[in-house]
């Protein structure tokens, strides 16, 4: 029988070379792109750390001793080989951003509706073919990546949590593109809404919104192109452009 490859092994000492103090003030403990194939045992023994990064490594599986970091706020395991979640990621109350892009999910755990104060959650570039309506429990949700997947559907519970702002549901098999489109462009937002009479408008601001009144009437004119999906930079798939800086990849 062929053996996996091996991997690197961390050991206590490499893995407290690799705390860093973020930009709050918090630890993190960077395993990022180390050739990891095991979870560390060791770094059990360094559970006061705020994030941990094991991202763009070759993890299998995640224990339930996980749920030893208590102090977690930022848990980033993107682009490993992951096939399953334990059901001790529910455990981690603190949890503010959740990075599972990249890897092999076929279902999620029950327990991931637990995360209270989870605001960002990246689950692009899975093999997820539904997503459980518990996840609409995620009250504090306000970003959620869901592209590259196999979903037919996405869940009203989720679609309508009242603090999402942003959802990435591109390249999943919708029945038909107005349904994906629907899904994609369902959390809409006006953050501000200024309106005044015409007469109070000088006659250089008139002028130019007489201007920009015409320029719409021509394009709503216009036979429409077909529509382009938006675009959320904090979920693409964080592998795609070959950041090396992961600050690049953190929700600030």
């Amino acid at each position: 029988k062929a053996k996996g490859p091996k991997g690197k092994r961390i050991t206590l000492k490499i893995a407290k070379n690799s705390i860093r103090v973020s930009f709050d003030g918090g630890l993190r403990l960077d395993l990022s792109k180390m050739g990891i194939t095991t979870f560390p045992n060791c770094i059990l023994k360094l559970t006061d750390v705020d994030e941990l990064d094991l991202s763009r490594n070759m993890l299998k599986k995640i224990p339930s001793s996980i749920e030893k970091f208590q102090k977690l706020r930022w848990l980033d395991l993107h682009s490993n080989q992951l096939e399953e979640l334990p059901k001790a990621i529910g455990t981690l109350q603190n949890l503010f951003y959740l990075n599972l892009c990249n890897n092999k999910l076929t279902t999620l755990p029950k327990e991931l509706k637990l995360l209270k104060n989870l605001h960002i959650l990246n689950l692009g570039l899975n093999c997820l073919d539904s997503i459980p309506t518990s996840l609409g429990a995620l009250q504090e949700l306000t970003e959620i990546g869901l592209f590259d997947n196999a979903l037919t559907t996405i869940p009203n519970s989720v679609k309508t949590l009242p603090k999402l702002k942003k959802m990435n549901v591109e390249r999943n098999p919708f029945p038909d593109s107005a349904n994906q489109e629907e899904d994609a462009d369902s959390i809409k937002r006006i953050e501000t809404l200024y309106l005044v009479q015409e007469k109070d408008l000088c006659h250089s601001c008139l002028k130019t919104c007489q201007g920009e009144k015409d320029k719409l009437n021509k394009v709503m004119n216009v036979t429409p192109s077909p529509s382009k999906q938006p675009s959320f930079p904090l979920l693409l798939t964080p592998n795609s452009s070959a950041k090396d800086n992961q600050e690049e990849w953190r929700v600030r």
